[in-house]
């Protein structure tokens, strides 16, 4: 591809092929919403790795993770960051995975480049190659690098409420244990060997992408190698943008990513924070007729009534207010959360008038 080329449109969905620092700078710029980067690592082998039976270990020796140097290494970073900094939105953000052969290095680069740091995550692997020499301790993890475009970046994406559900609804940590690519997930050639020497579990980018991006989002990934990031981008409803330079990875993505089936829409929903929820006001409870004007709502011991007015306030025996308002003033204290405290009868049972709430929020949703 020449570098006069310039894309119309975003090629949403497609695998583009040739140098990914050229197609970057070839998109229209702050036009992708993520970027996941699995560059090259730069391994820096010496000599043929055996087991202890000799057998000869399959590494990575192609020569695109070859580099004359360090310096040769972080021109190529910076190059490649620069393009992807350019086509991010104002409000996109870039994941980069390594090793320690090249993560501090490229950290380095991410930030000269002005990218912000949100989190590394260490993705500690259930079953790593053993250290076969016996020289050094078994390389048991990678870091992960999340960064938004800029230090004073105010919106970018985090599905935090997601991330907590997806683990028993415990803080997602930065610590990762997950399984490397193995059994019928391993890509395979024609000869029976791996089509990729570093391909990623799809597990890891379902939780990259569940966390950072959003459904119909655009997704570019400019070292594609065989599709994960397509795969999974697809399955969750994600557009994705794969750069690569191998004919063969290429082909392999395409069959891949072809296979895959999408989910449906409802499917893909997540669970959201209270403050991604749309507001609803008490009164527009009033208004739908969810409450008449007269109701009485109870605190759950029924210690406490309010009746509910026609502009959604309440009243007890000594004042008026919001539902917040009256309920701090009924129990004595500074605050109250009103959605939770009152409760609405229904069957003869006492329901939190949060559930109306609920109801709203789901029709405006479906809306």
């Amino acid at each position: 591809m020449g570098r006069s080329r310039q894309f119309s449109r975003i090629p949403a969905n497609e695998i583009l092929q040739g140098d990914c620092i050229e197609l970057m700078n070839a998109l229209p710029e702050k036009s992708v919403d993520l970027v996941f980067a699995d560059p090259p690592y730069n391994l820096q082998l010496q000599g043929d790795l055996t087991r202890p039976d000799q057998s000869k270990v399959n590494g990575v020796t192609d020569a695109w993770d070859q580099f004359a140097s360090f310096e040769t290494y972080d021109r190529f970073t910076r190059e490649w960051l620069a393009a992807a900094r350019r086509i991010l939105k104002d409000t996109g953000a870039i994941w980069v995975i390594g090793s320690y052969h090249n993560i501090f290095r490229v950290g380095a680069s991410l930030q000269d480049a002005g990218f912000w740091v949100m989190n590394d995550i260490v993705w500690r692997k259930t079953n790593p190659m053993p250290n076969f020499r016996g020289t050094r301790f078994t390389n048991a993890h990678e870091t992960l690098i999340w960064a938004t475009k800029s230090a004073d970046q105010k919106k970018y994406t985090f599905n935090y409420d997601a991330m907590k559900a997806l683990n028993e609804d415990l803080q997602m940590r930065s610590d990762w244990v997950l399984p490397i690519c193995t059994g019928a997930e391993r890509l395979k050639d024609e000869t029976g060997d791996k089509a990729h020497p570093t391909q990623k579990p799809e597990s890891l980018l379902h939780r990259v992408l569940l966390a950072t991006t959003n459904p119909g989002d655009i997704v570019l990934d400019p070292f594609f190698g065989t599709g994960t990031t397509g795969a999974v981008a697809k399955k969750l409803g994600r557009n994705f943008i794969g750069l690569e330079r191998e004919d063969k990875y290429i082909k392999a993505a395409k069959a891949r990513i072809k296979a895959v089936q999408s989910s449906k829409a409802e499917d893909l929903k997540v669970t959201q924070s209270k403050r991604q929820e749309p507001r609803v006001p008490f009164g527009m409870l009033v208004e739908r007729g969810l409450l008449e004007p007269g109701t009485v709502l109870y605190d759950p011991r029924r210690s406490v009534a309010a009746k509910v007015r026609a502009d959604g306030s309440l009243v007890c025996k000594d004042a008026t207010g919001s539902i917040h308002k009256i309920g701090a003033h009924v129990q004595g204290l500074e605050a109250c959360n009103g959605w939770t405290f009152w409760h609405f009868k229904t069957d003869g049972k006492l329901k939190p008038i949060d559930l109306l709430r609920q109801k709203v929020r789901a029709e405006m949703g479906t809306a």
